[in-house]
């Protein structure tokens, strides 16, 4: 049975994407792939794009692009996917040249954002090889682990659930339930992940948010780059909404940061990776093993 593969892309709907750009390429260590009035396409390896900010006035989650290694594995992909009732359109040519892939097809989340399927990614000439000035250990964690993960925020915890596992085929890595995060608001949350293995490449729970989103989680392949973004974070007084810790579940030492859209964005280290074969599902009471204090009257940031 086909299997998506990695979280290749995402896509944000923005009112400002000149504070985006900024925040990405002189916080985040991002690189422009390409800029017009109404698009800002975000580099981060040796891809046309992995993060791809579109103009509107929503500031939130607007897609999430699950990625196929072939043509065949993503067409028996939508097959089995209507085959289950589901509502997949195939796009044209004009969304797969906006997404830099050779196909895409769609269909709607149940918290009201889209999820969308292709392969063919498009890579970037080598004469526009990825660098970033700001990092020092060698980029971005990207490549069969994807673009990084999201927490999505639930309606419906139980109904999100089984739609990203029965009918997106995710599979559940662990469990968080912590009630002592914030007083009166429990951590509850599910992490799943693809085929290649990033411990989650999608994450719910029902959380205090009007968005669709909580956070975007990149990660770098140095703990000495987490630093230095946290201190550029710090320099810019940009609002830290949770400082530096460690998640039991992944291991990701990391921080997080408000955007420039107001959800989250964590900047992290030493994720591990899911082999199945030897993958036991666990839960656990607590978010983080230390720090993640609070910084910002926010909704909790889970991992």
């Amino acid at each position: 049975m086909p299997e998506i593969s990695t979280l290749g892309y995402v896509v944000f709907d923005a009112s400002n994407l000149d504070e985006w750009e900024g925040f990405a390429t002189r916080i985040l260590g991002l690189q422009v792939g390409a800029r017009s009035a109404d698009t800002l396409r975000l580099r981060m390896d040796e891809r046309e794009q992995r993060v791809i900010i579109e103009r509107g006035d929503e500031d939130d989650l607007a897609a999430l692009g699950w990625e196929f290694d072939t043509a065949a594995e993503l067409k028996a992909y939508v097959v089995r996917l209507r085959e289950r009732g589901v509502d997949v359109v195939e796009a044209g040519t004009e969304l797969a040249r906006a997404r830099s892939v050779e196909k895409v097809y769609y269909c709607a989340d149940p918290t009201g954002f889209r999820h969308e399927f292709f392969y063919g990614p498009a890579h970037a000439p080598l004469a526009r090889v990825f660098h970033s000035p700001l990092l020092a250990g060698g980029g971005f964690v990207t490549g069969a682990l994807g673009v990084g993960h999201v927490f999505a925020v639930a309606r419906d915890k139980a109904e999100s659930v089984r739609f990203y596992t029965e009918v997106l085929g995710l599979k559940i890595s662990d469990y968080i339930r912590d009630p002592e995060v914030i007083p009166g608001v429990e951590v509850d949350a599910v992490f799943m992940h693809a085929r290649t293995g990033r411990h989650h490449s999608l994450a719910t729970g029902v959380v205090p948010s009007k968005k669709r989103i909580n956070h975007l989680m990149i990660q770098v392949r140095s703990l000495e780059d987490v630093g230095l973004a946290y201190d550029r974070v710090r320099e810019a007084g940009l609002p830290v909404i949770m400082d530096l810790g460690q998640h039991p579940n992944d291991r990701m030492i990391s921080f997080y940061v408000a955007t420039p859209s107001g959800f989250g964005l964590e900047y992290g280290w030493g994720g591990i990776v899911v082999v199945d074969a030897d993958w036991n599902v666990r839960s656990f009471s607590k978010l983080s093993y230390w720090g993640h204090r609070f910084s910002l009257p926010a909704p909790p940031v889970a991992a």
